[in-house]
């Protein structure tokens, strides 16, 4: 291990807030039981947030973002890790109370470590990342409560973000008919590629004025934006359909009533990626390195950059200018 590695380090002062690329020391990571050696990252909009001075997200100051890593144990102190192994973390605190990805070197509790499954690579890994594991947990939530190819379509919101593009594709793969929303028309092609069967727009799914029941459309949705959005959604869902929600891009209040869940036996699937349990932490990701794995993955959704692109990248996430997946390449 080198004396000194980078890391990309924010820091809010009473006078200022600095985003930069710094040279730090073992010494200045945290505890923890496993330090591993971080080949990737990836942008998601936790990592935005943490990246301006209001975005509250961190806790306390300098700071290395990054909620999601993959690399290879350099050092262990507990026999379920062994120097050599790959792995991969993502959630918790990561890059939220705990030094996150966006450093050479890692430093965490075992208990936050998933052995990298067969069939999938370090990169291909932070392709997923967290958003695409919200969206495998999603679909798998949805699948408990019903949902089948033949229940009908499965609606897609916000289609061109991480949680959404991977959505598509892991839902088109599965043989579901899939609705793309997004307010995006140039962006048609692309989920086109990614499976989707039909697009529709933005305000098609969340109109101004929305009633409590409408024409029942979905037999599910996967739904990371909320706000009007989801209550479009729940008045447009199917009897005994599913709406899986985990996210709010679209704001955190919902206009609605009891009407969607006492006369169409609907479901309202919140989805948390943070403290999933570990047990079903570890299938998803066997999941979506085997039969759940899109063939897109890499050369539609995911696209490369390094750590000194980050601050633009990260600006970008956060104005809606991203599309897929956004892969930091970390290891020098």
């Amino acid at each position: 291990m080198t004396e000194t590695f980078n890391a990309f380090i924010v820091n809010k002062t009473e006078e200022s807030f600095t985003t930069s690329i710094q040279r730090i020391t073992m010494d200045d990571l945290p505890e923890g039981e496993v330090t591993i050696r971080v080949a990737y990252s990836c942008i998601n909009f936790k990592d935005g947030l943490a990246s301006i001075p209001n975005g509250r997200i961190v806790q306390s100051y300098p700071f290395i973002p990054g909620i999601d890593l993959s690399g290879t144990v350099v050092a262990s102190q507990t026999p379920r890790f062994v120097v050599g192994e790959k792995v991969i973390v993502t959630s918790y605190g990561l890059g939220v109370s705990h030094y996150g990805g966006y450093c050479e070197y890692a430093r965490v509790p075992a208990d936050w470590v998933v052995p990298l499954p067969k069939g999938l690579t370090l990169k291909e890994a932070m392709a997923f990342g967290t958003a695409g594991f919200t969206a495998a947990l999603s679909i798998q939530r949805l699948q408990e409560n019903g949902l089948t190819p033949e229940s009908g379509p499965v609606l897609v919101t916000g289609a061109t973000g991480g949680v959404g593009s991977l959505a598509v594709s892991i839902l088109s793969k599965l043989n579901y008919y899939v609705v793309a929303s997004t307010g995006k028309e140039s962006e048609h092609d692309y989920l086109q590629s990614l499976g989707a069967s039909e697009i529709i727009s933005r305000h098609e799914v969340a109109p101004e004025g929305v009633r409590t029941l409408e024409k029942e459309r979905w037999a599910g949705a996967i739904d990371p934006v909320g706000g009007n959005t989801l209550a479009s959604i729940l008045s447009h869902t199917k009897y005994n359909g599913s709406v899986a929600v985990s996210g709010l891009t679209g704001g955190n209040k919902v206009n609605t009533t009891v009407f969607p869940f006492i006369l169409r036996g609907i479901n309202l699937l919140g989805i948390d990626s943070v403290l999933c349990p570990m047990e079903t932490r570890k299938d998803i990701w066997n999941k979506m390195a085997n039969e759940w794995k899109p063939a897109t993955l890499l050369n539609k959704i995911g696209r490369e950059i390094t750590l000194n692109q980050l601050s633009e990248e990260l600006n970008n996430i956060l104005i809606g200018e991203l599309k897929g997946r956004t892969i930091v390449k970390v290891e020098q």
